[in-house]
């Protein structure tokens, strides 16, 4: 029993072999996040060349008479140009335009994306198809699909209003009408952008285990009942994603604003003239590059993005509170 020597011998060698472990093991994960730095390296690069360092030299401009043509003096000029904007008539209408197109693409995008998502989760035969064929209008650009829906617009629609005696279609353009005009380029932003975010939908429709929703038909709780106190609940994050993105690219919307309306149709504004449709960043884009304004555009566009960060913070805490309380 006193000739027991086993644990004393080989503890120091367990000791140093765990040790040795170790020491492998941390040079091992330093050499693997070297390999990941290096690898992420051009994508950090790129990112700061192409949004960072413009960024910050957008602040600086901002405050500067820079109109961007070679040799001319770039003086600095501190607030006027953000104290320029609030006597800009043009940008108050886009800003109060925008938020009501972002107010009802939000609403009427995330219904449709919701519902569609619902019927390819179904058990619908070919529900494969209709999930492909409700994702495809995302595909095509904003500028091809402004233009084509112009050509429905201002063809297609009031053909067929002659053609089944609809003369309402026929005799008021769609887009001659400023509040016709904004509804259609909520219906062809929702008809472009539903389809990905039908995607989130769907994933988040897939989650929910299916024992759940079994044991709730098996007790009888109806289709109504199943959204309300099921389906809702657990796919509330997809909501918060769903909304941000759909708040986001609201608020961006440049292409179809572009080549569906220019902006148009044009009215009257606080006793000026305007275009009635022009979005934010269509109005940004105008001042900058149609009025060679560029140092006032880059102030509006500091605006912007101060304003849109703000919004999405709100609308985050807000969705995130509410999954919460689900």
């Amino acid at each position: 029993m006193s000739n027991f020597p086993g644990p004393r011998v080989c503890a120091p060698v367990i000791k140093k072999e765990g040790l040795v472990r170790k020491s492998k093991n941390a040079v091992s994960s330093q050499r693997n996040g070297i390999l990941f730095f290096l690898f992420l390296l051009p994508c950090l690069f790129a990112f700061c060349m192409v949004i960072v360092i413009p960024f910050f030299m957008g602040i600086y401009y901002s405050f500067t008479n820079w109109n961007a043509i070679t040799g001319t003096e770039v003086n600095w000029v501190g607030i006027k140009n953000y104290a320029a904007i609030k006597s800009d008539v043009t940008f108050l209408n886009s800003f109060l335009v925008t938020v009501v197109y972002a107010v009802l693409n939000i609403i009427v995008l995330n219904v449709c994306a919701f519902f569609m998502a619902l019927l390819v989760t179904s058990k619908l035969k070919y529900r494969g198809i209709y999930r492909a064929g409700f994702f495809l209008p995302n595909l095509i650009g904003g500028i091809i699909l402004g233009y084509i829906w112009q050509f429905i617009f201002n063809n297609a629609i009031p053909s067929f209003g002659s053609l089944v005696g609809f003369t309402w279609l026929k005799d008021n353009p769609f887009l001659a009408n400023r509040y016709l005009a904004l509804l259609g380029i909520v219906i062809v932003g929702t008809w472009q952008y539903a389809g990905y975010i039908m995607m989130i939908y769907v994933a988040a429709i897939q989650g929910i285990p299916d024992s759940l929703v079994e044991a709730a038909q098996i007790d009888g709780v109806n289709f109504r009942q199943r959204l309300k106190h099921i389906v809702f609940p657990l796919v509330a994050p997809a909501f918060t994603v769903s909304m941000f993105l759909t708040l986001v690219n609201s608020f961006k919307q440049f292409d179809v604003n572009y080549s569906l309306t220019a902006g148009g149709p044009s009215g009257m504004f606080m006793g000026k003239a305007i275009m009635t449709n022009e979005f934010l960043a269509l109005n940004i884009y105008q001042t900058a590059f149609a009025y060679r304004q560029l140092a006032q555009g880059q102030a509006k566009a500091i605006i912007f993005f101060i304003v849109l960060t703000v919004i999405s913070l709100i609308q985050v805490r807000a969705n995130k509170k509410r999954e919460i309380e689900m």
